[in-house]
């Protein structure tokens, strides 16, 4: 009979989180819709997710921060955001609720919690909508275009407007980009709606109207014919690269910023939380987010840097085949990368090490590197291997990960995830 009521109360309990979880939903959908305010639970989205992953989410959150994230506690955390007069933002609820229990006697309630952590935020007001051109649109372009469109929101930050692409523009191609927007042979399905409108010369996403622009060169295109303003664009083609080139973005009516989707020349390579405030957007009209190996190892690095110093280090990175590299075996203006791509693991250079440099200047000449091409058709294994100024430990380096995961610029760029085999290992000292 004791079993039996201990297993009724499970099932009570599992059904009360689960009303929970829902009401949670709820919130993050009302909070982001309605306010355009985007909840995360320590970095990972929340938006259009279901009750089973939002309870794993959590159950990730407790063992991040080694003590339990309630889905009762998110809920009332939600609920405060939504009371207050809270401009767009983007915030972690996972990090307030764990910060609400480590204050538990400053505060009367959820809400007299949530106002005095959202103070500042409060008093920057509202913010203006962006149009943003996407110029090109291959694979890097299609995946900008399925998180601008999923973090769409009501329109009130980033508003994907257009896209330039070269060539006829026809019922036929546009069907044709459709489907490669819809459908991604790596990613999946893209999680809303895409069809055509011929006669806008126009991709119908979530039912917004995204015009596609045909242009030889970015100069020729004005855009406020077509109601776009102030513009963002995002050159994700890899033709333009140096500032120089990327200028001709801003010679066309209705653009305002030019963001590179590849390590630039001579404009600031930006990884963000590393040294995104170093140059005043307001000043600076082109900006670089770097390569995908920079972006995934520079917060690392200087996470160790500021905490312990580095002297030297070498880089290696294990990368997905590209698509530079021929599919079956043929002529290549580099060498190795003329076999076939799926076929073959391909050692090349790869500028990471000196890349990191632009965005950490206190590494400059201390890395080297190389990168490895394998039979994969996307990610990248970043192996660091570093000399410390300060002798320290396994123990010591993950605490300080974790930290940096937790608070701070780089909680966007670093995850931290727990393993049972680093147990074994936690007390081994690390020589320098």
């Amino acid at each position: 009979m004791g079993s039996n009521n201990t297993y009724e109360k499970e099932l009570a309990f599992q059904a009360d989180r689960r009303k929970a979880t829902v009401e949670f939903i709820k919130a993050v959908s009302d909070l982001w819709y309605d306010k355009s305010i985007e909840l995360v639970l320590f970095r990972n989205q929340l938006i259009d997710r279901n009750v089973s992953q939002i309870l794993s989410l959590h159950e990730y959150a407790a063992q991040f921060v080694q003590k339990p994230i309630s889905i009762f506690d998110s809920v009332e955390i939600a609920q405060a955001i939504k009371a207050l007069n809270v401009p767009p933002a983007k915030l972690d609820i996972g990090k307030l609720t764990y910060e609400y229990h480590l204050e538990d006697n400053k505060h009367n309630n959820a809400k007299a919690f949530v106002a005095s952590k959202l103070k500042d935020a409060r008093k920057n007001g509202s913010i203006k909508p962006k149009d943003v051109v996407l110029y090109g649109f291959g694979r890097i372009g299609r995946l900008v275009a399925r998180e601008l469109m999923t973090r769409t929101g009501k329109g009130s930050q980033l508003r994907l407007r257009a896209i330039v692409t070269r060539g006829v523009i026809d019922a036929q191609i546009l069907e044709k980009r459709a489907s490669l927007l819809r459908n991604d042979s790596v990613h999946g399905d893209f999680s809303g709606t895409v069809s055509i409108d011929a006669k806008k010369s126009a991709l119908i996403i979530n039912g917004t109207t995204v015009k596609i622009i045909t242009a030889n060169t970015p100069e020729d295109i004005d855009y406020t014919k077509f109601g776009i303003n102030n513009a963002l664009v995002i050159d994700n083609t890899g033709a333009f690269r140096a500032k120089e080139t990327l200028s001709k973005h801003l010679k066309s009516k209705g653009v305002e910023k030019v963001l590179l989707t590849a390590p630039g020349i001579e404009v600031p390579n930006i990884v963000y939380g590393v040294n995104h405030r170093e140059h005043n957007p307001d000043e600076v009209n082109i900006f670089s987010a770097a390569s995908c190996t920079t972006n995934a190892i520079t917060p690392v690095l200087k996470a160790i840097e500021d905490s312990f110093g580095v002297k030297s280090g070498h880089l290696e990175t294990i990368h997905a085949y590209t698509n530079d590299q021929n599919l079956v075996d043929n002529f290549h203006k580099k060498y190795r990368r003329g076999r076939a791509a799926a076929l073959n693991m391909v050692i090349t250079e790869t500028g990471a090490g000196s890349a990191v440099a632009k965005a950490l200047p206190s590494l400059e000449g201390k890395l080297t590197s190389n990168a490895i091409r394998v039979p994969v058709p996307n990610g990248s294994l970043a192996i660091l291997n570093l000399e410390l100024e300060t002798k320290t430990s396994l123990n010591r380096i993950n605490t300080i990960l974790k930290k940096y995961a937790l608070e701070g610029d780089l909680v966007e760029q670093i995850k931290y995830v727990t393993s049972v085999h680093l147990k074994q290992v936690e007390n081994q000292l690390i020589s320098i």
